[in-house]
């Protein structure tokens, strides 16, 4: 008679309905396997080029409704005062947005008021040293193992009107959303690592 039951010394033979962990419990804060690893990247290389494209209508559509968007300041400070050296919430900042004060910006930029932008600049980012892992809950509340703890490093070059040029470096600190969509950015810190920033203004997304 065919046996039906579960094979003896099979891995799952002994685990019972409440013995089964979930997978998204298992991975929380663990690093992310090569193929979502590939599929951040590919999505922060399409968000590089709606950047350098202008097409910054098409980027709000890559941000979570519920977007936090910051951009600390930082100053010199000795060795052993490192950890004073980025501005705290409340404190100075480039940015401290949220999805509806981003597009506020980006439809000021159609408005003809925005003389910073008027022509244009120029702009290439690029975006390396890419580190994934599954958010670990229990450091963010609000999201799940499927969500994405994301850091990377990006350079922006700007060129504006005949001899402007700018260079900005830096780091971000992202939590990208996994939604039916794809991946939304739902959370973003922007590191620059320059404390005074030479150019004239800044009204570039990073």
């Amino acid at each position: 008679m065919p046996h039906t039951g579960t094979v003896q010394g099979h891995p799952d033979a002994q685990k019972g309905p409440n013995d089964t962990v979930s997978a998204s419990t298992s991975r929380a804060g663990a690093r992310a396997d090569l193929d979502i690893h590939f599929e951040v990247e590919q999505f922060y290389y399409e968000e590089a080029d709606l950047l350098d494209e202008g097409r910054y209508t098409d980027w709000l559509d890559l941000l979570a409704d519920d977007l936090d968007y910051w951009m600390p300041t930082r100053t010199n400070r000795l060795r052993r005062q490192q950890a004073l050296s980025v501005a705290a919430r409340g404190e100075a900042a480039f940015y401290d947005e949220t999805k509806e004060s981003l597009a506020w910006r980006i439809r000021r930029f159609d408005s003809g008021m925005a003389w910073a932008e008027d022509p244009p600049s120029r702009t290439r980012h690029l975006v390396t040293n890419v580190l994934v892992r599954h958010v670990d809950p229990e450091d963010n509340p609000d999201f799940s193992a499927d969500d994405l703890h994301v850091r990377s490093a990006f350079l922006v070059y700007r060129n504006r009107l005949e001899r402007e040029e700018n260079v900005f470096a830096g780091g971000r600190t992202d939590i990208l959303r996994r939604t039916p969509d794809g991946l939304r950015v739902a959370r973003r810190t922007v590191l620059l690592d320059q404390n005074i920033l030479l150019a004239k203004n800044i009204s570039t997304f990073f």
